[in-house]
């Protein structure tokens, strides 16, 4: 396997599954450290907020830093301000997501009269917050939502991710948001210039294909699939377009990197 200069790296189903650590996950960034290898973890969960993914992962015995993380909550906060400076915004989501439109500028407003309706991970979505959001789209708000991810794996099995909320809003109006995280470029296109490496070098690490390996096929980037979370090595096999490479684990990655 190639030696890559840097890696952007995926956390649930590839480092972790809920609060339980994967095997290899420790030793694979003790051994990036170890070697200066830059690495940044892009996650589509916009609920935390970097210090706290840095937090839980340093609890499973991670080195990690606040800025080597780069959420989908910074993305499309980033994405936003560009785009509409201080625009109000009417969110569902969690602190990660509040916190990140608050740093870029950008007013939340708890109504529907807004410019822009957000959607990211709520884990206390309610009937109302769903009824405001879809006003605030047939009110003419911008629709974005964080990622698409139809399911997201805990520790209790696969449980209903981003992408199933904000499908409610979508079916609901019949207009379909914009997507910022995996396996969209707009996440990865801000993870490459955080780099600031030439995407020759940079492989994406992940377990699922339709976020993780599309993702880095997306803004043509090599990209190494870990079979420890969602998509198996055999529905690998037989994608059109498949990752680099595919391992069991992060423990074969090492290994392959230490030939």
């Amino acid at each position: 396997m190639k030696n890559y200069k840097a890696y952007l790296i995926d956390l649930d189903g590839t480092l972790y599954k809920g609060n339980e650590i994967i095997d290899g996950a420790a030793q694979f960034i003790e051994y990036l450290n170890q070697q200066q290898i830059p690495h940044l973890y892009v996650t589509n969960n916009s609920s935390k907020e970097p210090e706290d993914v840095a937090s839980k992962l340093h609890t499973m015995g991670i080195d990690a830093k606040p800025n080597e993380v780069v959420t989908s909550a910074l993305a499309t906060a980033e994405y936003i301000a560009e785009e509409a400076p201080g625009a109000s915004v009417y969110m569902l989501g969690g602190s990660g997501l509040e916190t990140a439109l608050k740093a870029y500028g950008l007013e939340i407003k708890d109504d529907e009269f807004v410019d822009y309706v957000v959607i990211g991970l709520d884990e206390a979505v309610t009937y109302e917050k769903l009824a405001t959001a879809t006003l605030g789209v047939r009110n003419g708000a911008k629709f974005i939502s964080t990622n698409q991810d139809l399911s997201i794996p805990k520790e209790r099995g696969f449980l209903p991710g981003n992408g199933a909320i904000t499908s409610v809003v979508s079916v609901s109006t019949g207009v379909q948001p914009t997507f910022i995280g995996k396996p969209q470029p707009i996440i990865m296109n801000k993870a490459l210039e955080t780099l600031d490496i030439d995407p020759s070098a940079v492989a994406m690490v992940g377990d699922l294909y339709d976020t993780d390996i599309l993702s880095g096929i997306n803004v043509n980037i090599d990209t190494i699939h870990v079979q420890t979370g969602v998509t198996t090595k055999e529905e690998i096999e037989v994608k059109d377009v498949p990752p680099t490479y595919t391992f069991k684990d992060l423990n074969e990655v090492i290994n392959e990197l230490k030939r």
